[in-house]
């Protein structure tokens, strides 16, 4: 195994870990703090959710020497932010995760969710991916409006790095951005401090309230803006790995972890592509090697969960995203020429892939849902005879 180790697959997981926590810590802050938690029950929700990840990434990536990439759910985080100071304890909010948990173990192991995916079409699947992957990338280079140096330089260092030596093109992009916002005094220091994650035990209470109010809107966001994603972004890079185990796992994990602040773990969907496709390694049954460095670093960041915080503050939000965007930029490449590649398909795929990239939410449950459930009906309205039979009669 460490033979399969290398400078891009180590690289691979530090940029999938920087992404994966930056993509929604912020809401996390929000959704404990919605919920009453204090200072130290705030670290120790980061810790939780950090170890939760390093385990849940580490351990299948490892036995299966596959790329199984485990993030906490951002989509669940909006809805637990949402909620008003006094609507749950935090006892119940706690319940409630439990609950999610065990639905989310039930639909993985009982295949449920496996079963709905195996019938979404190939072409409506990469619609989907790139989707997702769409919103952050454009973000990402949006980003020229407040730190142009940073966007142009990167973006030129990408493309003469990719050009000469694609594998370490990321490690190129890293290093000319960390001395432009150095250069330009963004670096912000001062805030870098070093203590020990101490896990706080929150104990759990059960109401229905919480039940239909935090449980199953939970339950729903991540299957639908999560898992969905994620296991699209696992079969475009041709991956076949236990969705329903993995899926199953997660839950088990949600509940292990949930008194100490592990509300709800997923695939991975947007980091994951990170570890996934050939930037990481040109030699896809080395990029697992890329998932459980990922995991290493969620590990340590789970180990210092105090200086999660500080660490994210001293570095530009302009340079983590535009890393991602140019990392990223190959695989919504590829997923878009295998949406649109059958005519037959063509139309109803790009309806997934706009309202996906749109980013509507439609009663607190978020576009890759609403994306995948447009281009299946437009699926069925395309390729049904019916339509054929009326204009032959008229």
């Amino acid at each position: 195994m460490m033979q399969d180790f290398a400078a891009s697959t180590v690289t691979a997981g530090f940029v999938a870990a920087l992404v994966g926590l930056t993509s929604g810590i912020t809401l996390m802050f929000e959704a404990a703090r919605s919920l009453g938690a204090d200072d130290a029950q705030v670290t120790s929700w980061v810790s939780a959710l950090c170890f939760g990840m390093a385990i849940l990434t580490i351990v299948p990536s490892a036995i299966l020497r596959v790329p199984v990439m485990v993030a906490f759910s951002a989509p669940g985080a909006a809805i637990l932010a949402t909620l008003r100071p006094g609507d749950f304890k935090l006892s119940e909010a706690i319940g409630a995760f439990i609950v999610c948990g065990l639905m989310m173990a039930v639909a993985g192991f009982a295949r449920l969710f496996e079963r709905v995916m195996n019938r979404i079409p190939v072409a409506l699947v990469s619609a989907l991916l790139a989707g997702v992957l769409g919103r952050f990338v454009v973000s990402g280079f949006a980003d020229a409006a407040t730190a142009p140096w940073i966007i142009v330089l990167t973006t030129l260092t990408y493309m003469v790095v990719r050009r000469a030596a694609p594998r370490y093109a990321i490690i190129g992009v890293l290093l000319s951005g960390g001395l432009v916002a150095f250069a330009s005094g963004s670096l912000q220091t001062d805030e870098l401090t070093l203590s020990p994650a101490r896990p706080i035990y929150m104990a759990p209470s059960f109401s229905m309230s919480a039940l239909v109010g935090i449980a199953i809107p939970l339950f729903i966001v991540t299957m639908a803006g999560q898992n969905l994603p994620g296991v699209a972004a696992l079969r475009n890079a041709n991956y076949d790995a236990p969705i329903s185990t993995v899926i199953g796992s997660t839950g088990i994990g949600t509940m292990i972890l949930a008194p100490f602040g592990g509300y709800a773990f997923n695939l991975s969907a947007v980091s994951a592509p990170l570890c996934l496709e050939a930037p990481a390694h040109e030699d896809p049954t080395r990029r697992y090697t890329a998932a459980i460095s990922n995991g290493g670093f969620y590990l340590i960041a789970g180990l210092f969960g105090t200086s999660i915080t500080g660490v994210l503050n001293a570095v530009p939000a302009e340079l983590i995203h535009i890393v991602a965007a140019l990392a990223l930029l190959p695989t919504i490449g590829n997923t878009l020429a295998t949406a649109v590649r059958e005519e037959k398909h063509r139309e109803a795929a790009m309806f997934t892939f706009v309202i996906t990239l749109s980013g509507v939410t439609v009663a607190k449950v978020g576009s890759p849902f609403w994306g995948a459930l447009a281009g299946v009906i437009a699926m069925a309205i395309f390729s049904t005879g019916a339509f054929d039979r009326f204009n032959r009669n008229a």
